[in-house]
């Protein structure tokens, strides 16, 4: 879509970034910036800044930054003219005509979205036929799902049977393209197209939006896998989606439970407990945090009491480590059969035999994340013996040096010191010798990067480095001043996009002079930019940079980036780069009045 500029000018100066942000990060002010908790990484001291004066924001911890419509697509995952839109709605501005392209994407988008809730009516009615009675079975005695949850949910049966959506669905008008776009249908070896879910029960899955992204589903029989979800395609993206958010949005709770099964999930909604949410087969992601942030800062995880349970749980408390989410453990017993043996539980199964009043018990004794952590370090040493609780007290020391709070520190290493019969002053002193060494470790690690030539011209960003770095940090001082002042845009007739020795900082300085020495907001150029792109560019604009002596300032950048240019597009022996190279030199030289 080709935005006008003037309209994209016209937007961002009546979406000021600071009072976009704020409406999904709590801002403080603090050295003429606001600073908050970065929304794209895990952290619990603020690193993520809002310059209301340069129009972006940055991450000093993760690196992202950029515009405001950079901004809304990174929290939103939206494309460029999607964001604009958004932002436009919010400011009141009526967008201008899209060109044919992006109506064309965005009506694509839309009839892909039909087509998955014309599937999941489908499914649904077929759940209501013959066809569907083994799933419909399944739900109700099996799973002891009512018909007001079936409904609420919008459960549906596949059948078993090669082509019945492909013809449900190209009898209303779909395409078998379509089909395969949307993951419903999958191209055979022969050149054929058959149904991608038979013989299932079917569960759609709706974003916040109430939009059905994809599916997820059981099969009926013994054949693989048991659960198959839609595969990745331009809607269904499993990374950033959670099975209930559509319901769970709406909990007046005040924290979601996440549980590892989809039908889990509307086993809890169905008894009550309707803050349940679920990944789709995946681990918890930091887009499944940044959604979870946008209703609810608490968090309880109620995974399966197995040792693959036990994993998932560590990954997510990984993922969450230096956030502000408070997470707490909710782990469910296990349950004795009739033969004595003991047998793991989920949410299903707990509900089932012990009743949603029993797992609401549990659920308002659910331990914080660190009492999780030492319980499951002590459970696979023997603290009966002298070895076992060396063992244990080897591998808890790391976990409570770990703890950011001195207070914490103290709680728990108490609560250790009674594990291993030892006082709780030599377990401080050994998570505070551990600390310190810790501290050295870093230390000798930064001399050594600050000893490393390398390390002082390089930047800091990864995905960036410099062949010539003396010409890369003129050309870092001229995007800068360009930003402060584009009247200095007059002294640079000399140099061209080309010239630079850094494609990104040429692209910019391109972009700039096409403005003719107009003022540009960095939230001008996010259409222009990629995300990593407009990441390097915010944490340019964080440099210092004096206006005093602009002019001068900006010429020594020209000659120095017209010198560098000269020695590597010239290269040895050519008599003008050699020209230039000297003539640059001297009137650097001159200058400093040697």
């Amino acid at each position: 879509m080709a935005i006008p500029q003037s309209f994209l000018d016209d937007l961002t100066a009546r979406c000021p970034i600071e009072e976009v942000v704020a409406d999904y990060v709590a801002l403080t002010p603090k050295g003429g910036n606001l600073w908050g908790l970065c929304p794209f990484h895990s952290e619990k001291t603020p690193s993520f800044s809002v310059s209301p004066d340069k129009h972006i924001f940055h991450c000093f911890g993760c690196g992202k930054g950029g515009g405001v419509i950079r901004f809304v697509m990174e929290m939103e995952s939206l494309s460029f003219p999607e964001a604009v839109r958004k932002l436009a709605a919010r400011a009141g501005l009526e967008m201008p005509e899209e060109d044919q392209e992006a109506q064309r994407r965005r009506a694509h988008r839309r009839r892909l979205l039909e087509l998955n809730r014309d599937a999941a009516r489908f499914y649904y009615e077929t759940l209501k036929s013959p066809q569907g009675e083994p799933m419909l079975r399944y739900a109700q005695e099996k799973r002891r799902l009512t018909p007001t949850y079936i409904k609420r949910f919008g459960l549906g049966a596949a059948p078993n049977a090669w082509d019945s959506l492909i013809r449900a669905m190209t009898a209303q008008g779909y395409k078998k393209g379509e089909l395969l776009e949307t993951g419903l249908a999958v191209a055979g070896k022969n050149g054929g197209v058959y149904d991608k879910f038979r013989n299932r029960l079917m569960l759609p899955v709706i974003d916040a939006a109430g939009d059905i992204l994809g599916f997820t589903s059981r099969v009926m029989d013994d054949s693989a896998p048991k659960y198959l979800n839609t595969p990745e395609t331009a809607l269904f993206k499993k990374r950033g989606i959670l099975y209930g958010i559509n319901f769970a949005k709406l909990t007046k709770r005040g924290f979601f439970l996440l549980v590892e099964g989809n039908l889990d999930v509307i086993t809890l909604h169905q008894a009550g407990i309707d803050n349940a949410v679920a990944t789709m087969g995946t681990a918890l992601t930091a887009d499944h945090a940044r959604l979870i942030g946008r209703y609810t800062h608490d968090l309880v995880l109620c995974y399966d009491n197995d040792s693959a349970g036990v994993e998932a749980t560590q990954r997510a408390m990984t993922v969450l480590r230096d956030t502000d989410f408070n997470v707490r453990v909710l782990q469910l017993p296990r349950r004795r059969t009739e033969s004595g043996e003991l047998v793991k539980q989920d949410p299903d199964d707990f509900i089932k035999f012990q009743g949603p009043a029993a797992f609401e018990t549990l659920l308002s004794g659910s331990e914080d994340q660190t009492a999780y952590r030492l319980e499951v370090v002590a459970g696979k040493h023997d603290l009966t013996s002298n070895e076992g609780k060396v063992a244990y007290f080897k591998d808890i020391v790391p976990v409570l040096a770990g703890l950011p709070s001195a207070v914490e520190r103290e709680i728990y290493a108490a609560r250790v010191a009674k594990e291993v019969d030892i006082s709780k002053d030599a377990v401080l002193h050994e998570v505070n010798a551990y600390r310190q060494g810790q501290a050295r470790r870093a230390r000798r690690q930064r001399e050594r990067a600050a000893l490393t030539p390398a390390a002082n011209v390089q930047p800091k960003a990864r995905s960036l480095r410099y062949e010539d770095p003396r010409s890369a940090r003129a050309e870092e001082g001229v995007i800068r001043l360009l930003f402060l002042d584009p009247t200095l845009l007059e002294r640079c007739g000399e140099l061209e996009p080309e010239t630079f020795s850094v494609p990104l900082w040429g692209k910019l300085f391109g972009l700039l002079r096409d403005r003719g020495g107009e003022a540009v907001s960095p939230a001008a150029l996010d259409g222009e930019l990629s995300a990593d792109e407009a990441d390097l560019l915010s944490h340019l604009l964080q440099g210092p940079q004096s206006l005093a002596e602009s002019r001068q300032a900006m010429g020594d950048y020209i000659e120095i980036i017209r010198a560098q240019a000269a020695k590597r597009l010239g290269g040895a022996g050519d008599p003008v780069a050699d020209l230039l190279a000297t003539q640059a030199k001297r009137k650097q030289k001159d200058r400093m009045g040697g």
